[in-house]
């Protein structure tokens, strides 16, 4: 029985472990950037742990992090965080069809831990045409967790003997990171539907350029977002 669910693609906790232990090094550059960051802001290592275990967002804690040292209200922090993080919606949104069988407090446990990194593991995996299964998101999600956590707590531990990140260039982690993840996204679709893929790409590139002259960076990202889904719902209806 073990061998046919496995044939038909069903994955382990274990098996989501490893699928995301090609992050952990771009979890740890940053993590550690951001406990450094944190420490410099005056927060105590535990409030750090405490920020990463309930913000749970590299980009959100930097800015709190920046907002706190310039001692800006809590309502102007509160919604500066919740619109960097909006695009959690969208990324949640986007692959709750793959997991419609499972129960509501399950695809909460799912939704709310999924980040920019782990997102992009699981839309490959989902590209691959892999089945997925509870336990294998479970453990790509909470090794991700844990990593983040883990990496600001040590920052903010040495963060009194490492004031300046980018000189190890440890600012370039999150940069490397994604440039790995996007590698894996195309490489599939490029295979299958290079036209369409390559479409949506310059849709969201250009998108982006363009919003980013006139709003901010976190609604331009949103934008171009929705952009690129809707250019792939064109071309998918249109084929």
């Amino acid at each position: 029985m073990k061998n046919h669910e496995y044939s038909l693609g069903y994955q382990t906790f274990r098996e989501g472990f490893v699928a995301c232990l090609p992050t952990i090094l771009g979890y740890a550059g940053i993590g550690i950037a951001a406990g450094v960051v944190g420490k410099n802001s005056g927060l105590s290592v535990f409030e750090i742990a405490l920020l990463s275990t309930l913000v749970y967002a590299g980009s959100s804690q930097f800015i709190i992090c920046g907002m706190l040292a310039l001692s800006t209200p809590l309502s102007a922090i509160v919604f500066t965080t919740f619109l960097v993080n909006l695009r959690h919606f969208l990324m949640s949104m986007s692959v709750a069809q793959y997991f419609k069988k499972e129960s509501l407090l399950r695809s909460i446990s799912i939704g709310s831990l999924l980040t920019d990194e782990s997102y992009g593991v699981l839309t490959t995996a989902i590209q691959q045409e892999k089945k997925l299964s509870f336990p294998w998101v479970s453990g790509l999600n909470i090794t991700a967790y844990l990593a983040w956590i883990l990496s600001t707590i040590l920052g903010g531990i040495i963060g009194n003997w490492l004031p300046n990140p980018k000189a190890f260039g440890l600012d370039f982690a999150l940069s490397a990171m994604f440039i790995g993840l996007i590698v894996l996204q195309i490489e599939y679709p490029l295979k299958k539907r290079m036209k369409q893929t390559l479409t949506i790409l310059l849709t969201v590139c250009i998108s982006l350029y363009s919003f980013m002259t006139v709003l901010s960076v976190e609604v331009s990202v949103l934008i171009a977002t929705l952009c690129g889904c809707s250019m792939g719902v064109y071309l998918k209806d249109d084929n």
